[in-house]
């Protein structure tokens, strides 16, 4: 009998007679963040921003069908507040849309690394609702505070960066693999508390340059991460943070 509590007290706290931490999710089933990949990825194929399909023409047609296609799907801070209901869906239908290849493949980039153990963290319903309402107010956020702006805001950033933010919370000590310019482009691993912060930090910086016009839109990247970030602390915060295992993940000038 004491032969038998030994062994079932050494298989819950180990070998080493130490509780276990628990351990980070890989990332494996993740079946939401692949459908937004997808959705995303089809999306733009099917747009003008990809120049792919010849029925948009080129030169001159091209640039106008995609200056539609923007305006149709994406948000235009002057008008998201007028009576239209239309306008009020454009937050949303925004994150499915993306301005050129380089948009498109850097966003998915962050989403496959940081939302596939973000999801399973969270669950698949829960990291969907998540993402959607976190993107929408991300993008609100930023239309309310240039609310002038006629220019056309599309892409998912404010969305991953939401991701980003509840990844820091979930998983503090996940090693990030980052890429710095200032560094020759050296890749050097960094606990998520480190890389995060200071991505976030380079997002605030760029905000108070950003001048008025089309752009990248910072200010919905650091909503998106505070948003992201409260999240996980209100829902997950009186529960045991995971430790995050090595994980691989870049960082570098494709920002979200």
């Amino acid at each position: 009998m004491i032969h038998q509590w030994r062994t079932a007290a050494r298989r819950r706290l180990g070998t080493s007679g130490r509780p276990r931490r628990p351990r980070a999710p890989r990332g494996r089933t993740a079946p939401v963040t692949y459908a937004l990949i997808t959705l995303c990825c089809v999306l733009f194929l099917i747009s003008p921003a990809a120049g792919l399909n010849p029925e948009y023409g080129t030169g001159e047609e091209l640039l106008a069908a995609q200056r539609a296609w923007f305006r149709r799907w994406g948000v235009i801070p002057a008008e998201l507040f007028e009576d239209s209901p239309g306008s009020a869906l454009t937050p949303a239908t925004a994150l499915f849309v993306h301005g050129s290849w380089v948009h498109l493949l850097g966003n998915m980039l962050f989403l496959y690394v940081f939302g596939a153990m973000t999801e399973e963290r969270m669950g698949r319903l829960q990291f969907a609702l998540f993402y959607l309402g976190c993107g929408y107010l991300a993008l609100l956020g930023y239309a309310g505070a240039n609310a002038d702006s006629p220019e056309s805001l599309v892409g998912a950033s404010g969305a991953i960066s939401a991701v980003l933010g509840a990844f820091l919370f979930l998983f503090p000590h996940a090693r990030v693999t980052s890429l710095f310019p200032f560094l020759f482009f050296l890749p050097l691993r960094f606990p998520a508390w480190l890389v995060l912060p200071f991505w976030a930090a380079l997002q605030w910086m760029a905000a108070g340059r950003a001048g008025d016009g089309p752009g990248v839109a910072y200010l919905a990247h650091l909503v998106g991460f505070g948003l992201g970030f409260v999240f996980a602390w209100v829902r997950f915060g009186r529960t045991t943070r995971v430790e995050g295992v090595p994980v691989a993940a870049p960082e570098g000038e494709n920002q979200p």
